[in-house]
């Protein structure tokens, strides 16, 4: 079997014409496999959702139980045949309930990774690979420049700040899901075990890491309206990006922004936002990363997607790897 009978690119996203499903489509569909809970992978109105149980808990959460029809419960490993293609879900290291989706037929197997990376994370199952015929891989950070730094001693930088400015609230900007758990995760892992005030925005999706036996520590809601300004001296307090534009971040004390992201690795991308403390803790793989993950799993052929794709796959060229570029619209930078 060709690799673009068993998995081809639409317009609605990734589709496999044998099985009838499509993977982490963008418009709605009749049956979809979610690789996680980023809106740009995870969109409701679907007839079926197949996922692991973690990624439907999160849809529910940003969606409502609405979501889509019927949902399909996933677990890592577990076999599922779907009109002869064979389908299994494997951890991704993304996000909570991230997963690869490997999909086979007459003896191909293609592996979709969705959005993953491969340093440790404690909120979250860590990137499992799996040998294939066909990796497709996002490019997020698909160039050389990117080599992201150790996030504990990122993470360091924010608690040595708090120390020299004790009198200045600290506004973390993380995305809602995954990086605002992992940042708190972090800091808990560094020994700071005093309250963090968190935006209204993340209390659902932290509340349920929480149920997940994600230990995040005491969390209190950064509700300024109840409280006076000078209660947050010297406090962290975590909030999604575009709550640091609304009047609600500027009724904290002398606050200093800092904002946790990949991205932060472009110095003009921070000045651009304001931003006085860049934190560049990414939730995708950087260069090395990338580039030494193709070498581990050894695919026959590697398809890129959205970011850096043709830098990649000229990468994969020069490496002696068959390797093309998938062009999929659709998907963002949501959990960077």
């Amino acid at each position: 079997m060709e690799a673009e009978a068993l998995l081809s690119p639409k317009p609605e996203g990734l589709y496999c014409p044998p099985g009838g499903f499509y993977i982490d489509p963008v418009r709605p569909v009749s049956h979809a496999l979610v690789t996680h809970g980023h809106s740009d992978h995870a969109r409701s109105g679907h007839g079926s959702v197949l996922a692991t149980r973690q990624t439907l808990d999160i849809m529910r959460i940003r969606y409502g139980d609405g979501f889509c029809r019927r949902e399909e419960e996933a677990t890592f490993g577990q076999a599922f045949t779907i009109n002869g293609v064979s389908v299994r879900f494997h951890p991704a290291g993304h996000v909570l309930g991230s997963a690869q989706i490997a999909v086979e037929k007459d003896g191909l197997r293609i592996v979709v990774s969705g959005d993953y990376k491969r340093s440790l994370d404690p909120t979250c199952e860590a990137f499992e690979p799996v040998a294939c015929d066909v990796f497709i891989t996002e490019a997020t950070f698909g160039l050389p420049v990117f080599h992201h730094p150790d996030p504990e001693a990122e993470i360091g930088k924010l608690l040595d700040s708090l120390r020299m400015f004790p009198e200045r609230s600290h506004l973390v900007g993380a995305y809602a899901l995954g990086k605002a758990q992992r940042v708190i995760a972090l800091l808990r892992k560094q020994g700071y075990d005093e309250p963090i005030h968190i935006h209204g925005a993340l209390a659902k999706l932290c509340d349920y890491y929480q149920s997940q036996g994600i230990d995040l520590g005491p969390l209190l809601p950064a509700t300024v309206e109840t409280s006076d300004r000078e209660d947050f001296r010297g406090t962290i307090i975590v909030g999604p990006p575009s709550s640091f534009t609304d009047r609600w971040a500027r009724r904290f004390s002398d606050p200093l922004t800092a904002f946790a992201s990949g991205w932060m690795l472009i110095r003009q991308r921070a000045r651009q936002r304001g931003v006085e403390l860049p934190l560049v803790i990414s939730d995708h793989c950087d260069w090395p990363e990338l580039t030494e993950t193709i070498k581990e799993i050894r695919p026959g052929e590697v398809w890129v997607t959205h970011g850096r794709e043709e830098v990649l796959v000229r990468w994969c060229e020069l490496e002696g790897i068959a390797a093309r570029p998938l062009h999929l619209v659709g998907y963002e930078d949501e959990g960077d």
